[in-house]
Protein backbone atom coordinates (compact mmCIF):
# COMPACT_ATOMS: atom_id res chain seq x y z
CA UNK A 1 0.00 0.00 0.00
CA UNK A 2 1.42 3.47 -1.10
CA UNK A 3 1.02 6.25 1.40
CA UNK A 4 0.15 9.74 -0.40
CA UNK A 5 2.65 12.16 1.46
CA UNK A 6 0.26 15.57 1.79
CA UNK A 7 2.85 17.79 1.51
CA UNK A 8 4.58 15.83 -1.77
CA UNK A 9 3.90 19.43 -3.60
CA UNK A 10 7.45 20.12 -5.01
CA UNK A 11 6.78 23.57 -4.66
CA UNK A 12 6.70 23.20 -0.62
CA UNK A 13 10.49 22.57 0.10
CA UNK A 14 11.11 22.31 3.62
CA UNK A 15 7.91 21.02 5.10
CA UNK A 16 8.66 17.76 6.63
CA UNK A 17 8.47 18.87 10.15
CA UNK A 18 5.04 20.23 9.38
CA UNK A 19 3.58 16.50 8.15
CA UNK A 20 5.48 14.86 11.01
CA UNK A 21 3.16 16.92 13.55
CA UNK A 22 0.32 16.07 11.79
CA UNK A 23 1.35 12.87 11.98
CA UNK A 24 1.51 12.97 16.29
CA UNK A 25 -1.36 14.90 16.25
CA UNK A 26 -3.30 12.30 14.87
CA UNK A 27 -1.84 9.65 16.81
CA UNK A 28 -2.87 11.76 19.96
CA UNK A 29 -6.71 12.09 19.14
CA UNK A 30 -7.35 8.14 19.39
CA UNK A 31 -9.78 8.95 22.88
CA UNK A 32 -12.32 11.43 24.17
CA UNK A 33 -11.65 11.00 27.93
CA UNK A 34 -11.74 13.51 29.48
CA UNK A 35 -13.55 16.03 27.27
CA UNK A 36 -12.06 19.50 26.34
CA UNK A 37 -13.05 22.61 24.34
CA UNK A 38 -10.82 24.75 22.63
CA UNK A 39 -11.56 28.79 22.47
CA UNK A 40 -10.16 31.67 21.78
CA UNK A 41 -10.29 33.88 24.71
CA UNK A 42 -11.17 37.99 25.11
CA UNK A 43 -8.18 39.57 26.33
CA UNK A 44 -10.23 43.28 26.89
CA UNK A 45 -12.83 43.62 29.49
CA UNK A 46 -15.96 44.33 27.43
CA UNK A 47 -15.92 41.37 25.42
CA UNK A 48 -14.89 42.92 22.20
CA UNK A 49 -12.54 41.22 20.26
CA UNK A 50 -9.67 43.07 19.84
CA UNK A 51 -6.42 42.10 17.62
CA UNK A 52 -4.46 41.07 20.66
CA UNK A 53 -7.42 38.32 21.64
CA UNK A 54 -7.25 36.59 18.20
CA UNK A 55 -3.91 35.46 19.59
CA UNK A 56 -4.88 34.12 23.01
CA UNK A 57 -6.70 30.21 23.50
CA UNK A 58 -8.04 28.49 25.93
CA UNK A 59 -8.07 24.56 26.28
CA UNK A 60 -10.03 23.83 29.11
CA UNK A 61 -10.21 20.12 30.47
CA UNK A 62 -13.03 18.71 32.24
CA UNK A 63 -11.42 16.75 35.13
CA UNK A 64 -13.25 16.37 37.80
CA UNK A 65 -12.46 14.18 40.45
CA UNK A 66 -9.05 14.78 39.95
CA UNK A 67 -7.16 16.91 42.40
CA UNK A 68 -3.72 19.21 41.26
CA UNK A 69 -1.64 16.42 42.67
CA UNK A 70 -3.06 14.09 40.46
CA UNK A 71 -2.61 16.01 37.25
CA UNK A 72 0.20 16.38 35.68
CA UNK A 73 1.77 19.42 32.48
CA UNK A 74 4.34 18.87 30.09
CA UNK A 75 5.41 20.85 26.85
CA UNK A 76 8.21 19.19 24.78
CA UNK A 77 9.28 19.69 21.65
CA UNK A 78 5.84 21.55 20.59
CA UNK A 79 3.78 19.12 22.29
CA UNK A 80 1.33 19.91 25.45
CA UNK A 81 0.59 16.80 27.04
CA UNK A 82 -1.26 16.69 29.88
CA UNK A 83 -2.18 13.28 31.62
CA UNK A 84 -4.09 12.24 35.01
CA UNK A 85 -3.72 9.55 37.35
CA UNK A 86 -5.78 9.31 40.56
CA UNK A 87 -4.73 7.17 43.53
CA UNK A 88 -7.17 4.41 44.46
CA UNK A 89 -8.27 4.60 48.24
CA UNK A 90 -8.18 0.99 49.70
CA UNK A 91 -9.53 2.62 52.54
CA UNK A 92 -12.72 2.70 50.86
CA UNK A 93 -15.24 -0.32 50.45
CA UNK A 94 -17.95 0.81 47.54
CA UNK A 95 -21.45 -1.00 47.31
CA UNK A 96 -21.29 0.63 43.80
CA UNK A 97 -18.91 2.16 41.58
CA UNK A 98 -20.09 4.11 38.80
CA UNK A 99 -17.30 6.81 39.02
CA UNK A 100 -14.54 5.30 37.40
CA UNK A 101 -11.12 6.77 38.70
CA UNK A 102 -9.23 5.82 35.21
CA UNK A 103 -6.05 7.69 33.96
CA UNK A 104 -6.07 9.63 30.82
CA UNK A 105 -3.17 11.57 28.54
CA UNK A 106 -4.30 14.04 26.30
CA UNK A 107 -2.04 15.47 23.66
CA UNK A 108 -2.07 18.68 21.84
CA UNK A 109 0.42 19.17 19.01
CA UNK A 110 1.28 23.41 19.34
CA UNK A 111 2.72 25.15 16.32
CA UNK A 112 5.80 27.04 16.41
CA UNK A 113 5.20 30.45 18.34
CA UNK A 114 2.44 29.30 20.70
CA UNK A 115 3.67 29.51 24.49
CA UNK A 116 1.95 27.76 27.20
CA UNK A 117 0.68 31.45 29.89
CA UNK A 118 -0.82 29.20 32.49
CA UNK A 119 -2.85 26.80 33.77
CA UNK A 120 -5.49 26.59 36.77
CA UNK A 121 -7.98 23.96 38.15
CA UNK A 122 -10.97 25.79 39.11
CA UNK A 123 -14.45 23.42 39.79
CA UNK A 124 -13.40 20.24 38.13
CA UNK A 125 -11.98 22.00 34.97
CA UNK A 126 -8.53 22.20 33.93
CA UNK A 127 -8.06 25.29 31.97
CA UNK A 128 -4.50 26.15 29.87
CA UNK A 129 -4.34 29.57 28.35
CA UNK A 130 -1.92 29.88 25.64
CA UNK A 131 -0.84 32.69 23.36
CA UNK A 132 0.06 32.52 19.79
CA UNK A 133 3.58 35.64 19.64
CA UNK A 134 3.27 36.89 16.49
CA UNK A 135 6.56 37.19 14.17
CA UNK A 136 7.63 40.17 12.24
CA UNK A 137 7.09 39.50 8.67
CA UNK A 138 10.58 38.79 6.88
CA UNK A 139 11.14 40.53 3.62
CA UNK A 140 14.45 40.05 2.46
CA UNK A 141 15.83 40.98 -0.91
CA UNK A 142 18.40 38.35 -2.14
CA UNK A 143 21.77 39.65 -4.75
CA UNK A 144 22.19 37.87 -7.73
CA UNK A 145 25.83 36.58 -7.61
CA UNK A 146 28.25 35.81 -10.60
CA UNK A 147 31.45 35.65 -12.39
CA UNK A 148 33.76 37.70 -12.97
CA UNK A 149 34.01 37.18 -16.41
CA UNK A 150 30.24 38.50 -16.90
CA UNK A 151 29.61 41.74 -18.39
CA UNK A 152 26.14 42.43 -16.47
Amino acid sequence: MTRINLLSNPLLLGFEDIERMIERATKGADSGYPPYNIERVDSSEDGEASEESAHLLRITLAVAGFARSDLEITLEDNQLTISGRQKDDLSKRYLHRGIAARQFKKTFVLADGIEVRRADLSNGLLAIDLERLVPEPLKKRIAIGGSKDDDG
